[in-house]
């Protein structure tokens, strides 16, 4: 997930340049402030985000693209999906993400008639936008993937409700028939 600089709307946003980078790339500890947590919180719908951190090193790949690789670091309060009591929860996500011009990722897709896709084939690259990634909606992102989408605090399990044993089910006429009895 690239964003340009003027962009930038994500509630965590880290940008890099690539045509700055070292040679040998660079790694970098990014962490969210309060105020981005409570933003992400929100846009995620979750009660809590108490911290949010990730360790990535970018490097620069071929015709001027970069491959950033690293792991995501959360801890946030989630509410169980059984009891809706909130509980903690950790998230731990590896990166590897390919960035490459947009021209050059459009050529490597080719037409969209031929375009197959198979599980065994690498991801295609993201866009490079304007020599820029944003690693901090980079983080955001794979945070969001990390997260539980049902999630039950531990050691609870769902019970459904027991049915009533030998309770005949209402039949839909029964109000016609007890209407009949009725004396006028």
């Amino acid at each position: 997930m690239t964003l340009r600089e003027d962009d930038i709307d994500a509630p965590f946003s880290r940008i890099i340049r690539v045509d700055t980078l070292p040679r040998n790339g660079e790694t970098m500890v990014i962490e969210a402030n309060a105020e981005e947590r409570a933003a992400l919180a929100a846009l995620l719908k979750v009660p809590a985000i108490e911290r949010l951190a990730a360790t990535l090193t970018v490097k620069r790949a071929a015709r001027g693209g970069a491959r950033v690789v690293g792991a995501v670091h959360g801890a946030l309060t989630q509410t169980c999906i059984v009891t809706l009591e909130p509980f903690p929860a950790e998230v731990e996500e590896d990166v590897d993400v390919l960035f490459a011009p947009p021209e050059d990722s459009a050529r490597k897709r080719g037409p969209a008639e031929e375009l197959e896709i198979s599980m065994l084939d690498d991801d295609e690259p993201d866009p490079l936008v304007d020599g820029r990634i944003d690693l901090g909606a980079l983080a955001a992102e794979f945070f969001a993937l990390g997260l539980d989408p049902y999630p039950r605090k531990p050691g609870v399990e769902f019970t459904p409700p027991e049915d009533e044993p030998d309770a005949p089910e209402p039949s839909p006429f029964s109000v016609l028939r007890d209407a009949a009895k009725k004396p006028d």
